[in-house]
Formats: C-alpha cells, sequence, structure tokens
C-alpha cells in the first residue's frame, strides 16, 4: 500500500508580521491613554468629591489600572 503525506505550513507574510505588530502597539498606546487620563482627571478631583465616589488618593492607580487594562 502507498500512502501520500502532504501538510501544508501556513505562511505569514513580513507584511502581516509588521500589521499584526503595529496593531498591538496601537493598542497598548490606547490603554495608555485611557490609563493617563483617568489618572489626571481622577487626580483633579477634591478629596470630598473623591469620598462621594467613595474612592481614596490611594486608590487612584488601581482605579486607573483597571479602566484602562481590565481587572
Amino acid at each position: 500500500m502507498a500512502y501520500v503525506n502532504s501538510s501544508r505550513q501556513a505562511t505569514v507574510s513580513f507584511g502581516d508580521r509588521i500589521a499584526a505588530l503595529a496593531k498591538v502597539i496601537g493598542q497598548s498606546m490606547q490603554r495608555r491613554r485611557v490609563y493617563l487620563q483617568t489618572l489626571n482627571e481622577l487626580n483633579n478631583l477634591s478629596d470630598r468629591d473623591l469620598s462621594d465616589l467613595g474612592l481614596s488618593r490611594s486608590d487612584i492607580p488601581s482605579v486607573a489600572r483597571e479602566a484602562a487594562y481590565g481587572a
């Protein structure tokens, strides 16, 4: 008996790799912008406003991180 075994390798072009890298970089930059914007907006609130939101100043970085990057 004769068997034929052929398999194809999925090839990803150099252009596809560059496009994927650019997409990842863009997403990372967008997340960083959300983090910094949230951080700045919360830092600009008074202690009274933060208290109304149930936050303290020490909570700000973690809240901003969660807003940008998820839990």
